[in-house]
């Protein structure tokens, strides 16, 4: 069992998103962990390829125990990068949720639009690079 400003962490025990991010957030303080704190997006690179490599031998192996695992370390490399840019005032976790939520709604007009749906994956598939190619255009203006 940690406390850490007034609230008590404790392993074992079902967490929140909310709590992770604040766990994160203690790691890189100056009360947290000097590893935390020292790491950059640069030098979580290494880390992030290695985390996600791991997942991929996971699927692999059809071991889901450890695709658990493997996931939660990718989830953690994806939150230090997101401190690290919030503490440099670049984005949050909240922007990346928002931005990836909006993408997926924008991709799937099929779903959340009008849009015809399609009849196979195929179908959704061109969709959502056609969509894609559309964003893309429109960003070059």
């Amino acid at each position: 069992m940690r406390e850490y400003n007034g609230k008590t962490y404790v392993e074992n025990q079902p967490h929140t998103m909310e709590e992770l991010l604040e766990i994160t957030t203690i790691l890189r303080s100056p009360e947290g962990c000097s590893w935390d704190r020292a790491q950059t997006h640069e030098s979580l690179k290494k880390c992030l390829e290695e985390e996600t490599g791991e997942v991929l031998q996971a699927v692999e192996k059809k071991d889901d125990e450890n695709l658990c695992e493997e996931l939660g370390d990718l989830l953690l490399q994806v939150l230090l990068n997101c401190e690290i840019a919030r503490e440099r005032g670049a984005f949050s976790f909240q922007d990346v949720i928002q931005g990836l939520a909006d993408k997926l709604i924008r991709r799937h007009p099929h779903v959340f639009g009008d849009t015809k749906r399609p009849e196979n994956p195929e179908e959704a598939l061109a969709l959502w690079k056609e969509v894609k190619r559309q964003e893309k255009e429109r960003h070059k203006l």
